[in-house]
């Protein structure tokens, strides 16, 4: 960096969010060296050994909460505070949650001692501690998952007042203070713990990525490979978000950095506003449930199952694939419909040139794979990862080399990123104490189970809409420990299996990013591409429909997540699968060759129940009659050509 971008990273602001603060330059200076210091507090936990896991998570609270109270300001009138607004809206709220924090840190092997019975100093820092977390969520995240979670806690103490199903006995506030502040039940519980473990170096390593210019390389490899073909814009879309989306952990993120360059894109080509903006937000949402990072979700999940990281992104591998597929096709047949053609040859760089100037970038991948399928932990990949990203970052160009100062300015973006990832898993800790104190996840399982009668397919309904519900407006993380929780325990007692069940859930969760009316992805892409926000959200439900069917198929055939793996007995599900796609897909678009007559898509529609749900002999009369209307459309395509 020369001399004056040094100084404007040091004396930058993290972003223009209205809710930031406006911070004088020395203000501003101690915020980027917090910011690094608390990343910093993470290498060094790689390197040197990580404290135990309540110590972890409480280091890495006290540098969260203190930064958000240095940075969001109280409401959007309060940017440049007067000196007591300062002192009681931001001063001492980041000294208290260093101190309620650090509480913990001082005293863990004595509460451990005495069994987490909690002492009169402890309540108050407790206490504090609640509405500070409190507080904080509603500046960051809003009003929502805040609400959502002390709703939790009101649950857990005046559970007795609530009715039917619902009501449980009273639980004394020792007992609550005890669960949420003093174990590893709470705040302190799985959330955080992933969130200061794997969550924080996966993030860090996404903002690693952007400032080694490793975004422009899946840019460019996305228009070398689909550039050419009709409605080549579209699927640069798919491919770019998708391989950035895993990364990044947010769709609304996503949309936001790649939907900036595919959206207008795709409206100079042709496609309509909320078609290009529905592309966007169906791919970015897709991003999370692709392996191998999948929004960190896969980390929280193999701890939940006790099960490898590696086998997550196992079972994951097929459905996002076919969730990719299925978009692939419903742009291709928009685009063949519209008659669009792909980019100019002079606008398209040669995927063997992309790879010869930018193929480096392409190995700080393969180091996190590589490292995690010869059983590292995710934190030391990541940490490879990104130590790698620094190494071949020298093979580029020298604006993008990652210098010590644009280490540090790395670092200080990953520290930006992590406050709300954060403070959501904080607010989730409310959320999974409850659900363990009071028993909520085992009672709204039984409740699911009977409300559907013991009938498997009317749970997994019930199970579908409680999860795009929950999910709706949470971020990725919080969104899979909510629906997990919750709701797959219903699926489990009805003998579907773990791993199943928390895709299942995971899927639905992440769903809602795309479905109206809390359609946060498709609302953000719809704000790129100044479309109308509602018929971006219809069409978006209409290209993301593989989402909403492939959970249902996995669970009809667990196989396709590698559980009791058959090589013969996969390859003809997934053929299967495949065909019923391609026929919806067909369908929807009311094109294949050529347009579609009314009976040919009632037609499709009947063939792809027969092949999912129906027996052999069924399926096989579905497959029969969508070769017919392939040759009829083809037979109708020739015609209109002669």
């Amino acid at each position: 960096m020369s001399e004056n971008n040094k100084k404007h990273f040091l004396f930058s602001i993290i972003g223009d969010e209205p809710q930031f603060r406006i911070l004088n330059n020395w203000r501003t200076t101690l915020l980027n060296l917090w910011l690094i210091t608390f990343i910093g507090f993470h290498f060094y936990s790689v390197v040197f050994g990580q404290l135990p896991g309540i110590q972890q998570g409480a280091v890495h609270l006290g540098f969260v909460l203190s930064a958000i109270f240095w940075i969001y300001s109280f409401n959007s009138r309060l940017t440049k505070p007067n000196f007591l607004e300062e002192l009681f809206l931001h001063i001492i709220p980041a000294i208290a949650s260093l101190i309620c924090n650090g509480y913990i840190v001082l005293n863990f092997e004595k509460i451990a001692e005495r069994g987490g019975i909690p002492t009169n100093i402890e309540y108050v820092f407790a206490l504090s501690l609640f509405v500070l977390i409190f507080e904080a969520g509603r500046r960051v995240v809003g009003k929502y998952l805040t609400g959502f979670a002390l709703l939790f806690l009101f649950y857990t103490k005046f559970g007795i007042i609530f009715p039917g199903f619902l009501r449980h006995s009273p639980i004394s506030l020792i007992r609550i203070i005890q669960h949420f502040y003093l174990t590893a039940e709470g705040i302190y519980g799985i959330a955080i713990y992933v969130s200061s473990t794997f969550v924080v170096l996966f993030v860090v390593f996404g903002s690693f990525i952007a400032a080694g210019g490793a975004a422009e390389f899946f840019k460019d490899l996305g228009f070398a490979i689909a550039g050419r073909q009709s409605g080549g814009p579209a699927k640069v879309a798919i491919i770019a978000s998708g391989l950035l989306g895993t990364i990044n952990g947010s769709s609304i993120a996503n949309v936001a950095t790649t939907g900036t360059f595919t959206i207008p894109l795709m409206k100079k080509l042709g496609y309509k506003p909320e078609f290009a903006a529905a592309v966007e937000a169906v791919a970015s949402t897709g991003g999370q449930i692709l392996p191998p990072i999948m929004g960190a979700a896969a980390f929280i999940m193999a701890q939940f199952l006790g099960i490898s990281y590696a086998r997550v992104c196992l079972a994951a591998m097929v459905p996002a694939i076919l969730y990719y597929y299925s978009l692939y096709l419903s742009v291709h047949f928009e685009a063949k419909k519209l008659g669009l053609k792909g980019l100019p040859s002079k606008d398209i760089p040669k995927t063997i040139d992309v790879f010869k100037t930018k193929g480096y970038f392409i190995v700080p991948i393969i180091v996190i794979l590589a490292m995690l399928m010869n059983n590292y932990s995710a934190v030391y990949a990541a940490f490879g990862g990104i130590v790698s990203m620094i190494i071949v970052s020298y093979f580029g160009k020298k604006e993008n080399h990652l210098t010590p100062d644009r280490v540090l300015l790395a670092m200080r973006n990953g520290g930006r990123d992590m406050l709300t990832i954060a403070i959501a898993c904080a607010l989730v800790g409310f959320i999974i104490g409850t659900a363990s104190i009071s028993g909520l996840g085992l009672v709204l399982a039984n409740s699911i189970i009977e409300l559907a009668n013991g009938n498997v397919n009317l749970t997994l309904i019930y199970a579908m809409l409680s999860c795009l519900l929950l999910g709706m407006a949470l971020p990725t993380t919080a969104n899979y420990v909510v629906t997990s929780i919750l709701i797959a325990p219903a699926l489990f007692k009805l003998g579907i299996p773990l791993l199943v069940s928390h895709l299942f859930c995971f899927y639905y969760g992440i769903t809602a990013d795309i479905t109206p009316p809390v359609c946060m992805a498709s609302y953000t892409a719809a704000g790129i591409a100044k479309s109308d926000v509602n018929k971006t959200g219809i069409t978006g439900l209409r290209l993301g429909f593989a989402a909403y069917l492939i959970p249902l198929i996995f669970v009809k055939y667990p196989i396709l997540l590698m559980i009791d793996f058959e090589p013969a007995k996969f390859l003809f599900i997934l053929v299967k699968v495949v065909l019923v796609l391609l026929a919806l897909n067909v369908a929807f678009e009311k094109y294949y060759f050529t347009k579609l007559s009314n009976l040919e898509v009632i037609m499709l529609l009947a063939s792809s129940v027969l092949i999912l749900f129906m027996n052999n002999y069924l399926a096989f009369i579905g497959l029969l009659m969508i070769l017919v209307i392939t040759f009829l459309q083809y037979k109708k395509s020739k015609l209109a050509l002669n």
